[in-house]
C-alpha cells in the first residue's frame, strides 16, 4: 500500500499495490511538503487501517502523515525554477525506495534493504514471522535521555547545523553507507548527497520505485 500526502493529486490518497504493478497521476506544479511512502503488514476494515509501518489515520486512504518507520519520497515542486527531492531515512526505513526522472537529473534512492542488518536497537517492528519490517532511526528508537534536548534528534541545544554534525548521530553511518543518495537525518544537506534538484520548468516526470525481495 502506498500514500500520499500535500496539495491534492489527481489520484486516491492510498491504494494497494501488488508486485510488479503500476499506477501514474499527475500533481500540481506547485506541489510543496509532498510525501510518498509505502505501508506493510497493513489490515483494513471500511473506516480504519492497522499496518506494521507507515500507518496513517483514514484506513486505505490516507488523512495523516505515516507513522515511523517509513522510508519517504518528499518533494516540493516548482514550474517557474528548481524542483527539490529527496528519499529520506530521517523518520526511519521500511523499502528500499528510489526517485527517476526523464530529463536526466540525479537519482535519489536506498536502493538496499536495510532490515536484515540493522543495528539491533534500531530493530522493528517484526511481522508474524519475526522477520524484521522496520529499521528505526536512533531518534526514533529513543536512544536519547532527553529526546528534547538531543543530538540523535537535533532537538534542544542540538537543532541547528552546526550544533547537530552526522557523527553526532547514533548509527547514522550505517544508513548513509548503504544508502549515500539518500536523506539520513535533519541537517544531512552538509553530505552533498542527500537533497536533489530539478529544473522545473521542463516539467520533469518523476517514477518512484519501491521495492523488495
Amino acid at each position: 500500500m502506498f500514500t500520499a500526502i500535500g496539495t491534492a493529486p489527481s489520484y486516491p490518497g492510498g491504494w494497494e499495490a501488488p508486485a510488479r504493478t503500476s499506477v501514474s497521476f499527475t500533481v500540481p506544479n506547485n506541489w510543496t511538503s509532498a510525501r510518498i511512502w509505502g505501508r506493510r503488514g497493513c489490515t483494513f476494515t471500511s473506516s480504519t487501517s492497522s499496518c506494521l509501518d507507515g500507518d496513517c489515520s483514514g484506513g486505505l486512504q490516507c488523512t495523516g502523515i505515516g507513522a515511523p518507520p517509513a522510508t519517504l519520497a518528499e518533494f516540493t515542486l516548482s514550474s517557474t525554477g528548481l524542483d527539490y527531492y529527496d528519499v529520506s531515512l530521517v523518520d526511519g526505513y521500511n523499502l528500499p525506495v528510489s526517485i527517476t526522472n526523464n530529463i536526466g537529473c540525479s537519482v535519489a534512492d536506498c536502493p538496499v534493504d536495510l532490515g536484515p542488518n540493522c543495528p539491533t536497537p534500531l530493530r522493528g517492528p517484526f511481522d508474524a514471522s519475526g522477520a524484521i519490517v522496520g529499521c528505526k532511526s536512533a531518534c526514533g528508537a529513543g536512544l536519547a535521555s532527553d529526546p528534547a534536548n538531543s543530538p540523535n534528534c537535533c532537538t534542544g541545544n542540538y537543532s541547528t547545523p552546526a550544533t547537530c554534525p552526522s557523527s553526532g548521530v547514533q548509527y547514522y553511518s550505517y544508513f548513509k553507507t548503504n544508502c549515500p543518495n539518500s536523506y539520513c537525518y535533519a541537517y544531512d544537506e552538509s553530505s552533498g548527497t542527500a537533497l536533489w534538484t530539478c529544473d522545473g520548468t521542463k516539467s520533469p516526470a518523476y517514477t518512484i520505485t519501491f521495492c523488495l525481495g
